[in-house]
């Protein structure tokens, strides 16, 4: 092994971008130093230990293979919350903020204890989000994945919220017995279409297939959440699904199939159409 360079000459001569060598090199110092990110810039002349500098060249090399910087560092910040991460779960992205924005506009509108349903959670990042910001969240969040509700589970006893979340396992609603309705139901679904060439990109070769792609035509997982909504959707309830940002349309159609009324469609923060959401007709007293 070369010797030991201090920290300003490993950020200088990484081959990553210099953003992401600074999250690597930043998330090293934290855990071998305890040392806050502020010391790469009023420490950049420390040396690193051996078995730091092992672990730096480990994790530049498994990032020039391309594994995400989340599941390198086994964590990923969500909204108001951080979440841990692993290969079993979807990486949260900034654009599902969105769904847990919606939902806690509508709590704030009923002002009062909110049943919320949150279908495929995953690491459970939209569930956790939404009890975390709001107390009169009552969530349950299913997954079909057993994998995926371990690391869950395990986010909710680090955010001290297993009292405000229940996890069960189930594909779509199968873990919910119809008599249990909720004012709020909020999924991001796997949308992405089978073959499409951005499955075996980036980041999401990385990332569990079954979280991505319904290995159709991307819309089957949408149709299934959305025609059975109303099902288990209080009257008057809101369901607001992430999808494609060339599926709006579509989406929106599968709304007015199911009879759902006040359609929107919501644009995430690059402009794109990103969630659709809609309710269920209150009833009509004679």
């Amino acid at each position: 092994m070369s010797a030991s360079q201090p920290l300003r000459y490993l950020l200088s001569n990484c081959v990553l971008p210099a953003n992401e060598a600074r999250i690597l090199l930043a998330h090293l110092l934290e855990k071998h130093y305890q040392l806050p990110r502020s010391a790469l810039l009023s420490r950049d002349d420390m040396m690193l230990n051996i078995a730091a500098q092992e672990e730096w060249q480990s994790l530049v090399s498994r990032r020039v293979n391309g594994e995400p910087i989340a599941y390198i560092l086994g964590k990923k910040g969500f909204h108001n919350i951080e979440l841990q991460v692993g290969p079993g779960v979807l990486i949260p992205r900034p654009e599902t903020e969105l769904l847990v924005d919606i939902a806690l506009a509508e709590i704030a509108n009923l002002n009062k204890p909110t049943k919320v349903l949150d279908l495929g959670t995953g690491s459970g990042a939209i569930a956790l989000s939404i009890a975390s910001a709001s107390p009169l969240a009552a969530v349950i969040a299913t997954d079909q994945s057993a994998e995926a509700l371990a690391i869950a589970k395990q986010n909710a006893q680090t955010l001290n919220l297993m009292s405000q979340v229940e996890f069960r396992q189930g594909n779509w609603y199968e873990a919910i017995d119809p008599e249990n309705q909720f004012d709020v139901i909020i999924s991001n679904p796997p949308y992405i279409a089978n073959q499409d060439p951005h499955l075996i990109q980036g980041d999401l070769r990385f990332e569990p297939e079954s979280a991505l792609t319904d290995f159709s035509s991307g819309l089957t997982c949408l149709e299934a959440i959305i025609s059975d909504a109303d099902k288990f959707l209080k009257p008057g309830g809101l369901i607001a699904v992430e999808h494609g940002f060339d599926q709006s349309e579509a989406v929106v159609d599968l709304m007015k199939i199911a009879g759902l009324i006040d359609i929107q469609v919501h644009l995430d923060l690059a402009g794109q159409n990103r969630t659709a959401s809609g309710r269920k007709p209150q009833v009509l007293i004679a």
